[in-house]
């Protein structure tokens, strides 16, 4: 409650100076008003789908009608519980929304998130239905060849339970969205909280067409090659085809496109620079391709919040995605800070 006069004295500093901060600070929602009562440290709101992932892969080439001898490992999954992990990995104060049965599945998903890092405290259980189970089947190659989600629990997260949590989703500095969220919570998120930036991750082709109604509130919107066809109609073959798929969803409000190509790289535009980028070194052993998308849109989200510009942006984040794919589970243990520096400088010394 001090005057702007005496901290002035105290800091050495002219009281113009201390007024100019404390501007500043206001501008940035750093202080909350009169007082000079600083606001909680930012943390990111993550809502979507969380589930066990129960991969099977195959030692050599898939034989279709056939058992095929390989491994199979059983891990915490989900898009936005992946996305929730590796913010938290990265040292980011990530709190997930999502929804668990009361069953061993749905206990064993809390205690997994929470070892990692990820503040589950908005988690819904719902009881006498059962935790979501993703059951994906892979090549030698560590590409998807099929999978089964049953994902019915995250029905039950609509508006009526996200209006309770409003207040804490008002306060996150960043929300992140997927599309297993069902039409009425994405509609109320995105016409809520307009103040807020909005990252969505397309997930699949067959839930990409979801977020068509809401793209003039997202503010980063990635998604896969075959997501942009969906999504758009159009073919994603040529840069050409990249670059018109662009236009047309930053004509439909979307700030920034991010369309992932596997070992192609990834395409992006903000309307401005249109640009396909990839790390100039590859991982020597892919496990699993599952998650390096969600690894990715992480990665621009930890690097939105350092306000980096857009191509350092991008690097850091396929760096995040080339660690992720070496792990057997969609989110690798090893991801961190320093494990992304490495990745990135070993790409430029190749390059």
């Amino acid at each position: 409650m001090l005057p702007q006069q005496a901290i002035a004295a105290q800091l050495g500093i002219s009281r113009s100076a201390v007024a100019g901060h404390i501007m500043n600070l206001s501008r940035k929602g750093a202080i909350k008003g009169r007082g000079y009562v600083f606001s909680d440290a930012p943390f990111v709101t993550v809502i979507g789908g969380a589930n066990i992932d129960i991969h099977g892969k195959s030692d050599k080439a898939l034989r279709r009608d056939d058992s095929n001898p390989g491994t199979v490992k059983i891990s915490a999954g989900g898009v936005a519980r992946n996305i929730a992990e590796n913010l938290a990995r990265l040292g980011v104060d990530s709190r997930l929304i999502s929804a668990v049965g009361s069953d061993y599945h749905g206990q064993m998903l809390m205690r997994l998130c929470r070892d990692a890092g990820v503040d589950m405290q908005y988690v819904q259980e719902i009881d006498a239905v059962p935790t979501s189970t993703y059951l994906s089947v892979l090549n030698n190659s560590g590409d998807m060849h099929v999978a089964v989600s049953d994902m019915g629990i995250i029905d039950h997260l609509g508006v009526e339970r996200l209006q309770l949590l409003k207040a804490a989703l008002g306060q996150s500095s960043l929300m992140i969205l997927d599309t297993n969220l069902v039409d009425d919570a994405l509609a109320w998120l995105t016409h809520t909280f307009v103040d807020k930036p909005i990252f969505v991750d397309t997930v699949s082709s067959s839930k990409a067409i979801k977020i068509k109604p809401y793209l003039q509130f997202i503010h980063t919107l990635k998604l896969s090659a075959i997501e942009a066809e969906a999504l758009t109609g159009n073919k994603v073959r040529t840069q050409t085809q990249l670059r018109n798929i662009a236009n047309e969803l930053h004509s439909q409000g979307v700030e920034r496109v991010f369309i992932t190509r596997g070992n192609q790289g990834v395409f992006y535009s903000d309307g401005n620079d249109q640009v396909i980028q990839k790390l100039q070194h590859g991982i020597r052993d892919v496990h699993n391709t599952g998650g390096a998308g969600d690894a990715f849109l992480a990665g621009l989200a930890y690097a939105w919040l350092e306000d980096w510009p857009l191509d350092e942006s991008v690097t850091f984040a396929l760096a995040a995605a080339d660690i992720t794919l070496s792990h057997p589970a969609t989110v690798s243990p090893a991801l961190s800070l320093a494990a992304i520096n490495r990745n990135v400088e070993e790409a430029e010394r190749v390059e």
